[in-house]
């Protein structure tokens, strides 16, 4: 038996893990303690990782379905050649914009994965690149871009040096912090309390976080009426840093003139927020010495995703928190990570717009919800193939039985997973991927977003199972056959431009050796006597290295990419975004309650309902809503209920609870698979996203962020 230290993958944590390998098998996984940020912990879907490790349901093989439905087993240079094959007639016929790309979450927790990818739908030229980021967080990059002119200059919530802190829809008590990486965030958030501060949570539910502190209760898609209100007070009152806003932004004047229209007397009504409350909360904020506001996910899947992100930064810079100590500081990666970001064209807004709905990319990518009529609808640019990796978008796209349907029109469907996932059932092939136990890594995605600045490095736990491969190998393998050359593949172009060779291992090798703490091939040493970061040295870090204690501030003004190196805060799209929001007109008659996403402790993605130990501590998965609208509607807890919307229909348990507002029902997402799993676990609950509308033109306009937020709803007895 051997121990081999590692770090979790499966949320934004990182926490470090101990993996326990008996004749090349995880036995056992448990919590870190020598890793400086985790510190022993780690949450129960990091240690029950084993379990999906060793399960028997998992593809570990490649696999081509026959023309009865049921998939059989074929070699790997029998299922890539046939696929390359197929994938340059469509590309002879209808040219590389027939082929399209879909990855979900897991992805973005693999290094290479999302580069490679990347490289492969440049080298194909085809706009067709879809990700879950517009079921989760394209908006804040959207406004980022829009902020700064940098999608990925995303500054994160400086909790260690806080006095107050203002959470929208993010419940970390249970999802342990999104955009920001802090394993120990519940120490952080209790440690603001403990020396005098205040953590105000604003949530449609009393979730785990908002329980723990102040709960400000809001109106489900309220969080834009709210911030535009706390800034009319702001500016009515004279209570902005007017020494910051000449200093570091423009247009702050604009914005004065925009909140105007948002008392909080009037906005009240739909934010649900009393407009004295309102009022004393931007006081208190615009007098802290030390304030920040930080939203996620809650807040940006409603109707106006990316003008919630705007004014969480906007009302940071009014009150003259923005790139300061205890408020958002932007955090910084220890090699050129927006140069790598850059060349691998990772690092866009609006570059190019999707055939259709005219959406701009976010991050080279379109939202996931026109990819059905991307399907459907004739013309050049028709979308014919599709490989979709670490993703299940068959249900997790907004009115996911339309795509579901459409699926069965393309001309060759591949699924890289760990799984026969329900759109895998689908797929002409489904080819086996790693877990990330299996695979060496590094939190390329989220250098920037460590409340301590810190960097880690991992090598395979255990070799892979059966013949799971690496996506980037199969990304790559599928490349060369179809004649993809090394000049048009964006990472090998990147790493020929280092100097190395072009595999991942050595990319980041290259990046950390030429960065400002790299050790500069032993230049370093011989120039200044001190080492500096290689690849070579992580790997003899295996708990990481923490690079200091905070990030710096004061650098906000180089890294913008705005002309006059200036936040913007009254861009057009977000001036007519406010008219629009305040134009909206009154949800249809009929469904009287509004629907919102939960996070559960013991759920995050789909695979991980096939953990028998993660179930077993799982409640039913439930519908939850208060009492007196359960009395009012005939619902009884416990008993099955009928949620409708104006788009679908769901039925599962009810769960009455006084956590929820009046007027809430709250239904967990990433439930409802089917799969082609036989474990008893990994089916059950209801689909959310039958509920969502599957019309392109009710995507978010500015980022195409899915409407899952705030979605009008009657409830029933089943």
């Amino acid at each position: 038996m051997t121990s081999v230290t590692t770090y979790c993958r499966i949320c934004e944590p990182l926490c470090g893990l101990e993996a326990t390998v008996e004749d090349g098998r995880v036995v056992q996984i448990r919590p870190d303690r020598e890793h400086p940020l985790s510190k022993g912990f780690a949450c129960p879907k990091g240690i029950a990782m084993t379990e999906v490790q060793n399960d028997p349901d998992r593809v570990l093989h490649p696999l081509r379905r026959r023309p009865d439905g049921e998939f059989e087993r074929v070699g790997w240079d029998e299922a890539l050649g046939d696929i390359a094959e197929r994938l340059n007639v469509l590309r002879r016929e209808h040219g590389g914009s027939s082929i399209g790309w879909y990855f979900g979450n897991p992805a973005t927790f693999s290094y290479s994965h999302p580069l490679w990818l990347n490289g492969f739908m440049a080298a194909l030229k085809s706009p067709h690149l879809y990700s879950a980021g517009s079921q989760d967080v394209n908006n804040r990059f959207a406004a980022s871009a829009l902020l700064y002119g940098a999608p990925v200059l995303v500054p994160i919530p400086d909790l260690k040096r806080t006095d107050l802190l203002l959470m929208l829809g993010a419940n970390p008590l249970v999802s342990h912090g999104s955009l920001i990486t802090a394993p120990r965030i519940r120490e952080d958030l209790s440690a603001i309390v403990a020396r005098g501060g205040r953590v105000v949570v604003a949530d449609p539910r009393r979730t785990e976080t908002a329980r723990a502190y102040e709960h400000l209760p809001v109106r489900p898609d309220g969080d834009a009426r709210l911030l535009l209100s706390m800034l009319n007070v702001i500016f009515e009152e004279g209570l902005e840093d007017r020494a910051a806003c000449a200093r570091q932004a423009s247009g702050a004047e604009e914005l004065r003139t925009l909140a105007e229209g948002f008392a909080p007397e009037d906005t009240e009504a739909h934010s649900g927020v009393p407009a004295r409350t309102v009022r004393e909360l931007a006081r208190d904020l615009a007098r802290a010495e030390r304030a920040v506001v930080y939203g996620r996910t809650g807040t940006c899947l409603g109707r106006h995703g990316t003008l919630t992100a705007f004014l969480i930064d906007a009302v940071t810079q009014v009150t003259g928190n923005l790139d300061r100590p205890g408020g958002a500081v932007f955090g910084a990666a220890p090699f050129r990570l927006d140069e790598v970001l850059r060349l691998s064209g990772l690092a866009s807004y609006g570059r190019t717009r999707s055939r259709v709905g005219g959406y701009p990319d976010v991050l080279g990518t379109f939202p996931a919800g026109v990819m059905a009529e991307e399907i459907t609808t004739p013309g050049p640019g028709r979308l014919r193939a599709l490989l979709v990796s670490g993703g299940n978008p068959a249900l997790s796209v907004p009115g996911s039985a339309v795509l579901e349907k459409a699926l069965d029109e393309l001309d060759l469907l591949v699924t890289i997973d760990l799984y026969v996932t329900d759109t895998g059932r689908k797929a002409d092939y489904v080819l086996p991927a790693t877990t990330f136990l299996e695979r060496e890594d590094f939190p390329l995605p989220f250098l920037q977003n460590h409340l301590t600045p810190y960097v880690t490095w991992t090598e395979p736990v255990v070799p892979p199972r059966g013949e799971a491969r690496q996506e980037w190998e199969i990304i790559e393998a599928l490349a060369r056959r179809m004649g993809l050359g090394v000049g048009a593949f964006g990472p090998q172009r990147l790493a020929h431009r280092l100097g190395v060779r072009p595999s991942p291992r050595s990319l980041v090798d290259g990046l950390l050796r030429t960065g400002p703490a790299g050790d500069w091939y032993g230049l370093r040493r011989i120039l200044t006597g001190r080492g500096g970061l290689s690849l070579k040295r992580l790997r003899k870090a295996p708990h990481g290295i923490v690079l200091a204690d905070h990030h710096r501030t004061g650098t906000l003004r180089r890294r913008i990419l705005h002309k006059d190196r200036r936040v913007h805060l009254a861009p057009p799209e977000i001036v007519a975004e406010v008219r629009r929001l305040a134009a909206e007109p009154e949800p249809p008659d009929g469904f009287p309650l509004r629907l919102i996403g939960l996070r559960e402790m013991r759920s995050h993605n789909s695979w991980m309902h096939n953990s028998a130990a993660l179930m077993r501590g799982n409640r039913v998965h439930a519908a939850r809503i208060s009492p007196r609208d359960a009395a009012a509607h005939g619902i009884e807890d416990g008993a099955q209920c009928r949620i409708t919307s104006p788009h679908g229909s769901v039925e599962l348990a009810a769960a009455v609870t006084d956590e929820m507002t009046e007027g809430t029902v709250a239904v967990p997402h990433g439930w409802g698979h089917r799969g082609g799993w036989r474990t008893a676990n990994a089916a059950g609950g209801a689909n959310v996203n039958l509920l969502a509308s599957p019309d392109p033109a009710d995507l978010e306009r500015l980022a195409g962020m899915a409407w899952l937020n705030g979605v009008p709803i009657r409830i029933e007895p089943a």
